[in-house]
């Protein structure tokens, strides 16, 4: 079976047995499936009967299931098996969400609690060889070749997984093998608390208003604002991204810089508090992936990673990665050349340290293109934003997109329905868009319900999905006059934005009615993130940048000199951004193929092999990047990371085909990639996918147009 993702709520697998009266009058309301989660009612005391029940639930299903000695057809079989797990998935997904967004003690207590009962769940039905013999059943016998393309591949999908989850191991070595798993769940959820704790507690205090020098206005008033709450003077800056990154930017002072900086890089290591400190986690996660892999039969975490995913091997990883950094460097090392001379020629900083790049890259920024991020970010004020990114959502793809209320976990979050060009429903998704203490960091997309057709009499009913777009923005102030201000956005915040929305749209816009493969389940991993980086291309569209701005104050449009600007700068540093992000994915998959957690080397010593190789920057020797590593240690990214890259090739040549058409905004090219990429979601491989929208195999050529680096 597959098996959920720790922290990051991989798309779960539909699971099913029929609603019992109990759950049906249950006042539990973790146990209300008749529609959007009841946020309103849920409480941390309410999960652990609700998800023992579950539990208990689905291995009756199990047992029943396994009982029929009739041989199993997907009617018989698959579908009740899909339905019932379903209801187990979608209540533990709000868990793992509320631990997410609200991770106050009581959630997180809660969460923790049922965390390994729920991964020995999984772990336990993945090497279920009763279920595993059923599939391979209906995979070898006469009735696969009638089913649809989306059935067999869920029935391939889970043949693979049910190896993958350890069916085919020795009795003997199965309980090791679900105690790992467990085990591995645990220290997620672990590192990345520790990481948020970490974060939290840390505050630099600032008392000489010199000190704010460079600071932009909204960014003293929301440390001003920071310090009056917990009844202080002066002006409180957090290392939540709101506040740290433009202290980073414009902060003329370097001693806030590099305080800051180093508080970031040392979070959740061994210089804080102990029990924070992510580094025997990371060890511990490291042994684990590699015991349980070779229990599988692989090498190492890296190979077995690779099994579900488009690319090949390890080695055709690795010579992408480096031979997409062979052709960045010499874009690199010219934008560190450039920096290091506008500094010292400019800044009169000798040596260009680690808390002073993105200082002194905004101010190259502002001297090479007279314009500055701060500038821009007074005309994308968040309604006109919204208002813009749902009119590249309507033109595109041909439906609605309306506000419409449910309850939710904060009071800030919105709610919103997408409707086709008929008035019917297609699709509906919460947006929390700022930034608050007891919420994971960074910007993310996760589902609440997946699109599938109900299994009841009317065999029409369809259960439209639900999604949660997640960022960490920063929420709307009162200014010196007390007058409230919208929220404003960074061009670099609305392309998260759009990203997020990609990711979105992938698992909304579905119209496969297997829950299996529908959205972005059963996607590989390596082209996830396709529709994401695609829409991240409408926020350099003037039409579309045009119809999205709105200065704070005035209203006016963003001036079409300052986008020619904005336009001109687009690639600036992007070959050192280019090898910034190969030395990540880089790390991560030699950290799971090449590296042996008992050997003498450690992670770091790797991390310093790796930017040996491809950085053009190196920070200090006590930055501690791994510690905060979560999309591979508390995420579904490990020996993944690669994919951003990877799955950038993709979409950059994806939206080249509106290129060579009509333009961003083709309804032929637009319906295409639809149907093709989005409606069709993980019901076929993802490369069949983009070889129906582009008639060809990807091309590396767009991606590095858009980059601004032509073949070397």
């Amino acid at each position: 079976m597959r098996l959920p993702m720790t922290d990051d709520r991989f798309p779960d697998f539909v699971t099913g047995f029929e609603m019992t009266a109990d759950l049906l009058t249950d006042p539990n309301p973790l146990l209300d499936f008749s529609d959007l989660p009841r946020f309103d009612l849920i409480t941390p005391a309410d999960v652990s009967p609700a998800i023992s029940d579950l539990l208990a639930q689905s291995r009756e299903l199990i047992s029943r299931l396994t009982g029929d000695d009739a041989p199993p057809t997907w009617e018989s079989f698959a579908a009740p098996l899909a339905d019932g797990f379903e209801k187990l998935s979608r209540s533990w997904g709000i868990v793992s969400h509320l631990h997410a967004v609200n991770d106050v003690p009581e959630w997180r207590e809660a969460y923790n609690r049922l965390l390994p009962d729920v991964s020995r769940f999984y772990a336990e039905t993945g090497q279920n060889l009763q279920l595993f013999a059923r599939y391979k059943a209906i995979a070898e016998g006469e009735e696969y070749s009638r089913l649809t393309a989306g059935q067999r591949r869920i029935v391939d999908q889970e043949v693979r997984d049910f190896r993958l989850g350890g069916a085919e191991l020795p009795d003997e070595l199965k309980p090791r093998f679900r105690a790992i798993s467990e085990e591995l769940a645990q220290c997620s959820a672990k590192f990345s608390e520790n990481l948020l704790d970490a974060t939290n507690a840390f505050a630099e205090w600032v008392e000489d208003e010199n000190e704010l020098s460079g600071l932009p206005t909204d960014i003293r008033q929301a440390a001003r604002d920071a310090a009056e709450r917990d009844g202080r003077n002066g002006w409180k800056f957090t290392l939540h991204m709101p506040s740290y990154l433009p202290v980073m930017q414009y902060a003329d002072s370097r001693r806030l810089r590099a305080a800051m900086y180093r508080a970031y890089a040392t979070r959740a290591a061994e210089f804080g508090a102990p029990d924070l400190d992510n580094a025997p986690l990371i060890g511990r996660i490291l042994e684990l992936r590699r015991e349980q892999s070779q229990m599988l039969g692989y090498a190492n975490f890296a190979e077995v990673s690779l099994v579900p995913k488009m690319a090949d091997s390890v080695a055709q990883v690795l010579a992408f990665l480096r031979d997409l950094a062979a052709k960045a460097r010499p874009f690199a090392e010219r934008d560190v050349a450039d920096l290091r001379t506008f500094a010292r020629d400019e800044l009169g900083l000798e040596t260009m340290e680690s808390w002073d790049v993105a200082y002194v890259s905004e101010k190259l920024l502002q001297a090479r293109y007279a314009f500055s991020e701060q500038e821009v970010k007074q005309y994308f004020s968040e309604e006109q934003v919204i208002g813009g990114l749902f009119k590249v959502i309507e033109s595109l793809f041909g439906v609605r997109l309306r506000l419409d209320t449910a309850p939710a976990w904060h009071p800030e979050v919105r709610f919103y329905r997408i409707e086709n060009s008929a008035g019917e429903l297609v699709g509906r998704f919460y947006l929390d868009l700022y930034a608050r203490e007891t919420k994971r960091g960074g910007a993310w997309m996760d589902e609440a319900m997946g699109r599938r057709r109900l299994p009841r009499a009317d065999s029409a009913t369809i259960q439209t999905p639900v999604a949660y777009l997640i960022c960490n923005f920063s929420r709307p102030i009162d200014d010196q006059d007390g007058r409230r201000r919208p929220a404003t956005f960074t061009h670099d915040e609305v392309i998260t934005l759009f990203h997020e929305t990609g990711h979105g749209l992938h698992h909304l816009l579905t119209r496969v009615d297997e829950l299996g493969v529908a959205g972005i389940h059963g996607v590989e991993w390596d082209a996830v993130e396709l529709p994401s980086k695609f829409m991240e291309n409408y926020c350099w569209e003037w039409p579309v940048v045009q119809g999205m701005s709105g200065h704070v104050d005035s209203g006016e449009p963003l001036p079409r000199e300052l986008f020619d600007k904005m336009l001109a700068a687009r690639n600036f540093l992007s070959g050192m951004q280019t090898l910034r992000q190969v030395e990540f994915a880089l790390f991560d998959l030699l950290l799971h193929s090449d590296f042996d957690p008992h050997g003498e080397r450690t992670v770091l010593e790797l991390l310093d092999e790796v930017r040996r190789e491809v950085a053009v920057l190196r920070p200090p020797a006590w930055h501690r990047f791994p510690n905060s590593f979560s999309h591979i240690f508390a995420g579904g990214y490990g020996a993944g990371y690669y994919s951003y890259k990877w799955a950038e090739v993709l979409s950059a040549d994806c939206y080249a085909a509106f290129e060579e058409a009509d333009g961003p905004f083709d309804p032929l090219v637009g319906r295409r990639f639809l149907d093709e990429i989005l409606a069709v979601g993980g019901s076929r491989p993802a490369i069949d996918s983009f070889r129906a929208f582009r008639g060809r195999e990807p091309q590396v050529d767009a991606l590095l147009r858009h980059s601004g680096m032509a073949l070397v």
